[in-house]
């Protein structure tokens, strides 16, 4: 009795099982084996209660803060102007995404300039069309949809650059935009002979058919314009860039389609087969990014003449086409988050920018070819800059004006993204006007109707007219030099200078605000030098017989999506 008062008096534990080993062992003998494992099963079904009654706690306080933050976006949604919901799953099923913006021109010619859109019991839609909110919203709505980070991830990896939340991607989205202005200002007007080559090959290779399709070639161009910009001029040369550029296009055909699910399809043997083209774009772009590495070494410690040989298999030269004018050793070598896989920003890069600027190269081609007047005004510009430039590889962007304001009017009439989408993740959103949208709502501007706006754009909004972003220039300016040089060819009848139409405030294209596109300087002075270069020694045509088919009927003020028509490229006389 001693030890067991001992044992009992020694242990000054403050867990449950002490507790009742001292309760029970003051008035009971110790000695018992029985008993003591009596008492372990005793604590044992306690402490399970304890976690089981925690657990419950837990869920119903999650699932608590769920019913409130839905209470919430029903009464915030309540407020807004709009239809009322005809059904539990909304307007959803009413609606579909090709016809989603004609639905919205509708609703604000009816509602005003705030519009609510329910797509289902927790999905609420909020389209703001004014251009003074607008313009509040984009600058305060910093977060995109959780939707366009898991197609990243799924596509690419974790990244730290195509993130809905903006605190998360705010740093390395300003590094980056750093980095593309510094190479615009370091190469302005240079366009790389490679480029150009890879790009008349492929429009040869075209030709030899007959004709070209606008689509494939602009596909085609703004892959090579990134490729050679992201991984440097020798991708061109890779002997696997082919195969790179035909898994980049697949998988952005299919990337949003499966992001849409809520959890991730696995049981659809679609997904898998989407996954295994993720999977083998990984292993190309982590097989040239060692390339890179590998050249870029070679160069810090010998000195050799340039030689690039990246066929499959044979041995690397040493480049500097390569390295380290590109971004690749850039962005491997900046700080990134651990969980984050080193390629995904780059091959991100390529999918976002090769499916924007396609979309733009694609408009330019077709407004170039059936607009032949058009086309020979810029020729023109084009040749007078060259004869004033001293060096045979420089084309000044500042000088090619009209040029500038035909990618800028292709923009407004045919973004990219037909809708610019933003939410509120942490709290609501209070504009000026008094209207308060709740956290949790899909944000959306219909670029489209914004752009094309009577009021902003006068009573010509819907025509293509790219003089609407050129002024009268001043006698002494260089513009002013080039249009009298322009003058002895008789072909130009005033000077203009180029108002950059980013000071318009119902102008979209490119976004606003803090999540605005971060190459748009950079992608607009690329395809100016590009299509620079190809004007002046070919001229643009559509095929035989498609002549007045780019007059797509306007619905509601928005216009439909152009068709890939086929062209013809003939060589100017030199």
């Amino acid at each position: 009795m001693d030890s067991c008062a001992s044992w009992s008096s020694s242990s000054s534990s403050e867990t449950l099982l002490g507790f009742l080993l001292r309760s029970k062992l003051s008035s009971r003998s110790c000695g018992s084996g029985e008993y003591t494992l009596g008492l372990i099963r005793e604590c044992a079904a306690r402490e399970l209660n304890a976690f089981l009654w925690i657990s419950l706690i837990a869920f119903t306080a999650y699932l608590v803060g769920k019913v409130v933050k839905l209470a919430r976006l029903w009464i915030g949604g309540s407020r807004i102007p709009g239809p009322p919901s005809p059904s539990f799953y909304g307007h959803c099923k009413l609606i579909s995404r090709e016809n989603l913006v004609d639905v919205l021109s509708t609703l604000h010619e009816k509602y005003g300039a705030v519009v609510k859109l329910w797509l289902g019991p927790t999905q609420l839609l909020v389209s703001i069309t004014d251009e003074g909110l607008v313009k509040e919203m984009l600058s305060k709505a910093e977060d995109k949809l959780p939707i366009v980070g898991r197609a990243f991830q799924l596509a690419f990896g974790r990244s730290s650059l195509f993130m809905p939340c903006f605190d998360k991607v705010q740093k390395r989205r300003e590094l980056l935009e750093a980095e593309l202005n510094n190479r615009l200002h370091e190469k302005a007007g240079v366009v790389s002979t490679k480029v150009l080559d890879s790009i008349m090959e492929k429009m040869h290779l075209l030709m030899s058919k007959g004709s070209v399709d606008s689509k494939v070639l602009s596909q085609h161009m703004a892959f090579q314009f990134l490729g050679a910009r992201v991984f440097g001029e020798a991708f061109l040369g890779w002997s696997e860039v082919t195969v790179y550029e035909e898994l980049l296009m697949s998988i952005s055909k299919d990337a949003y389609f499966w992001a849409s699910y809520n959890v991730t399809p696995f049981w659809r043997w679609g997904f898998w087969s989407y996954q295994g083209m993720c999977t083998k774009l990984k292993c190309l772009t982590q097989k040239f990014v060692q390339l890179c590495k590998k050249n870029y070494e070679r160069c810090c410690h010998f000195d050799e003449k340039p030689k690039i040989d990246l066929t499959a298999g044979s041995s690397l030269a040493c480049s500097p086409a390569m390295m380290p004018d590109n971004l690749v050793l850039k962005e491997l070598n900046s700080q990134f988050n651990s969980s984050e896989e080193p390629c995904a920003n780059i091959m991100g890069v390529m999918f976002h920018g090769c499916l924007t600027s396609a979309s733009l190269i694609g408009d330019i081609f077709l407004r170039l070819a059936s607009n032949q007047e058009l086309q020979d005004q810029i020729y023109l510009e084009i040749v007078t800059a060259r004869k004033l430039s001293q060096k045979d590889d420089y084309r000044p962007f500042d000088e090619m004006v009209l040029l500038s304001a035909t990618i800028y009017e292709s923009a407004r009439l045919l973004p990219a993204w037909p809708l610019l989408q933003r939410c509120s993740l942490n709290g609501d959103l209070h504009l000026k006007s008094g209207t308060t949208i709740p956290a949790g709502a899909v944000l959306v501007v219909p670029v489209q109707l914004v752009q094309m706006e009577g009021l902003s754009w006068k009573n010509d909004c819907s025509e293509f007219n790219p003089y609407r972003f050129l002024s009268r220039a001043e006698k002494g300016s260089l513009s002013a030099q080039l249009s009298g040089a322009a003058d002895d060819g008789g072909s130009k009848k005033g000077s203009y200078v180029l108002d950059d139409p980013r000071n318009h405030a119902a102008y979209l294209p490119f976004g606003y605000g803090t999540r605005a596109c971060v190459g748009q300087k950079f992608v607009i002075h690329g395809l100016a030098t590009l299509f620079a270069s190809l004007l002046e020694h070919y001229e643009i045509r559509l095929k035989q017989g498609l002549k007045g088919v780019l007059k797509p009927p306007l619905t509601k003020g928005a216009l439909e999506q152009l068709p890939s028509l086929e062209m013809v490229f003939v060589k100017r006389n030199a």
